[in-house]
């Protein structure tokens, strides 16, 4: 007689984000490896692998009453199935329950499926209602046949369906026999699933892990008093009603992630991310940095030297970089600022009171095109000062790769701008006091982390100043920068005018073309910027040099220059002072432009094919125009049909300038992952939370923080390892 496999329920102190996986039934090693893939190591991991949405199977509809696009279960007999053979083998039943007939449609299937549908079975049947030849369909149903006679009757249909024996087995294990209930009690959850773990393999899981659950078994993390304020339920509670929602639950409620047990969860989500900042920056605050007191004279050379007077907004926040750089430990500040608010001059401010203060300071950037433009404004205001600027690429190689690493190891070079390159290993500091990080989003926490490593002089760290044109949400900012500190300069510099937005079809090209010849015939400047949606530079090179030609062929008068990615850094650096020099009237670029160039007299952009871009980078793209008096206008033309989220970006550009308020557009439809880019999106991969439907709750997730560090931090690591896991790590870098 065969053993059966019962769980044993877990040790009296026993919790369940200490029992292995493997605990559960049917998790073997092979099963268990693929678990791992979900993030899925313990039985508390089963828990917390939450639903993505629901169906509703608690009830049965009649065909008759069915239209496409319905997702129901049908119990239905089998009135005839057959094999069609046409340019696909496909394998027909048609059905029917009274009130009407449809079919059931496979294209994969075996051959004891095949025997299963005897005419006269009757079956239960989950699927999406379709529109098919003569009548309504379901493709690939999930079902169930059913047996009529309540006692062995599995077995019992397997032989009377004709299977062989070893396949009468086969065909009551695999659940195409089986005795069922014609509907389910709870609501069906559907998880994120990987190939080889399918969701009848997760529901089991779920519900042995549930039965597992019970006091004691599964750690409460928020204290009393923060639940009763909020008027949460348990965490028990709120699980157990997540997975197996009764038929009754408010099923639109639920697929919008707003029921009291999804907000409970989305809470402590929150916090989890919140807090796993929060102690980062509590022990950055425990480590020791040089004290930087020094009187600004190189600063204000520097200011008295410029062609402008800085911002209020400017000087507000020189002022708290420069308060945070004389103190005892490391600055950790997040300096946002929209398009030409001037961010790079108040970095250049902090690289002198460093300097000044003997010590080394690093620029970093993630684009070269974005570190030469970098390299090219420090070096011409601190040439004037007798300061040499230090460049370090991946492009330099050899001798003068070496002779720029010695210099740096010897402290010769005090200042140096670079890219990527500034993290490999073989680049050390004399004295390094101050990293500038600009555009940090895209280099990840983790990155940031191992550059200031590298300034690590017997346990004293360097300050860190993190500057971004693209304005982050307070909301979204509060839960992935919990570490920084954050400035604002909100105001735009004297004399800038807004920039004009217009959108229209590509199919209107010969006016935009028009439009180009007017500007330049007026003495303006104008870029022609292509966009690809595919990845490769090597083709979107090769659709800027298309387009340049073209243009030059329908502007013979103007003078048109070209620049993309493929070029040399030399070449880029020499076609973009010709052009700022006023020796080209239209620049035809690739996206390589978007951040760092500056010509006053450019007045006019037209971006092709502007709705493959995100408004992030529509936005940045625009603000190369309008930094002059003069008014200037962007030209967004897109390729027809548009789709609903292209509209909608195409609209907020046209509507406002305000980054700010183009950010939270940006969050509102794309998330949070991609607002901060891939690279940092590791740091939110939210499992229910959700940043721009929770954001009610990030004031009370800082309050809860508190309590919590204050009353009862030996919960903390377990909260912030349950809803983060490995991705926790990158605090003990």
């Amino acid at each position: 007689m065969a053993s059966i496999n019962f769980i044993a329920p877990p040790a009296e102190n026993t919790t369940l984000d200490s029992l292995p996986v493997t605990t559960l039934k049917r998790v073997g090693p092979r099963v268990a490896e693929l678990l791992t893939k979900l993030g899925i190591r313990t039985v508390q991991d089963v828990l917390f692998h939450l639903p993505l949405r629901y169906q509703d199977r608690t009830r049965v509809a009649s065909i008759g009453a069915l239209r496409v696009g319905d997702e129901v279960s049908i119990v239905v007999e089998v009135q005839l199935s057959e094999i069609k053979f046409g340019r696909r083998r496909m394998l027909l039943v048609r059905v029917a329950d009274g009130s009407g007939g449809m079919l059931l449609r496979f294209f994969h299937f075996s051959a004891q499926q095949q025997a299963a549908f005897v005419r006269g079975a009757r079956v239960r049947c989950f699927g999406e209602v379709r529109s098919g030849p003569g009548m309504l369909e379901m493709v690939h149903p999930e079902y169930r046949i059913i047996p009529n006679n309540p006692l062995g009757v599995g077995r019992a249909l397997a032989r009377h369906v004709g299977l062989k024996p070893d396949l009468q087995s086969e065909a009551i294990k695999d659940g195409i026999v089986q005795d069922a209930p014609e509907v389910d009690e709870f609501l069906t959850p559907v998880y994120p699933a990987t190939e080889g773990v399918q969701q009848n393999m997760l529901r089991a899981l779920t519900q042995q892990a549930l039965d597992l659950m019970r006091d004691g078994a599964l750690r409460e993390a928020l204290p009393p008093q923060v639940l009763e304020q909020l008027r949460l339920p348990s965490l028990t509670e709120a699980l157990a009603y997540v997975h197996r929602p009764p038929p009754d639950a408010p099923l639109r409620m639920l697929l919008e992630g707003q029921h009291p047990a999804q907000q409970r969860l989305a809470f402590e989500e929150l916090l989890a991310h919140h807090l796993s900042l929060r102690l980062l920056r509590n022990k950055t605050e425990q480590q020791r940095a040089p004290q930087l007191h020094v009187p600004g004279v190189l600063m204000r050379r520097l200011l008295d030297a410029l062609s402008f007077t800085l911002t209020g907004a400017q000087q507000r926040v020189l002022g708290e970089i420069i308060h945070d750089l004389r103190c005892d430990h490391p600055m950790q500040r997040l300096v946002q600022g929209d398009v030409g608010s001037g961010k790079t001059v108040v970095a250049a401010c902090a690289v002198l009171h460093a300097l000044e203060a003997g010590f080394q300071a690093v620029v970093m950037a993630p684009t070269e095109l974005l570190a030469e433009q970098h390299l090219q404004n420090f070096t011409a205001w601190l040439a004037p000062l007798g300061i040499e600027v230090a460049w370090l690429s991946g492009k330099l190689t050899g001798k003068a790769w070496q002779a720029v690493v010695e210099r740096l190891a010897s402290g010769q070079a005090a200042v140096v701008v670079g890219t990527h390159a500034l993290f490999q290993e073989g680049v050390r500091f004399a004295n390094l006091g101050l990293i500038v990080v600009d555009e940090q989003h895209r280099f990840g926490v983790h990155q940031r982390l191992a550059l200031r490593e590298k300034g690590n002089q017997d346990g004293r760290y360097p300050h860190q100043l993190i500057m971004t044109a693209t304005p982050i949400p307070r909301t979204l900012a509060m839960t992935a920068y919990a570490d920084l500190d954050s400035s604002v300069i909100d105001e735009l510099p004297p004399g800038r005018t807004p920039v004009e937005t217009v959108v229209v079809a590509d199919t209107r090209r010969a006016d935009v073309v028009e439009r180009v010849r007017n500007a330049c015939r007026a003495g303006r400047q104008a870029y022609w910027v292509c966009t690809l949606i595919e990845e490769s530079e090597m083709l979107q090179c090769q659709a800027a040099t298309d387009t340049a030609l073209r243009l030059a062929e329908s502007l013979p008068e103007l003078r048109v220059g070209l620049i993309h990615g493929r070029l040399k850094s030399q070449e880029k650096q020499q076609i973009m002072a010709t052009f700022k020099a006023g020796a080209l009237d239209l620049l035809v670029a690739t996206t390589v432009i978007e951040v760092g160039v500056d010509v006053p007299n450019a007045s006019l952009m037209i971006i092709e094919n502007a709705e493959r871009l995100g408004m992030a980078q529509l936005h940045q793209l625009r603000g190369r125009v309008g930094r002059g008096t003069q008014s200037s206008s962007c030209v967004l033309m897109y390729h027809a049909p548009l789709s609903a989220d292209g509209r909608t970006r195409l609209a907020a550009m046209r509507e406002t300038n305000d980054g700010f308020e183009i950010a939270r557009r940006d969050l509102a439809l794309r998330g949070p992952g991609e607002v901060l880019g891939t690279r940092q999106s590791g740091m939110l991969q939210l499992h229910i939370a959700d940043l721009v439907r929770d954001q009610a709750l990030i004031p009370k997730i800082e309050q809860a923080a508190i309590i919590l560090l204050e009353h009862y931090p030996e919960r903390v690591p377990a909260l912030i390892k349950r809803w983060l896991g490995d991705a926790a790590r990158y605090g003990e870098v």
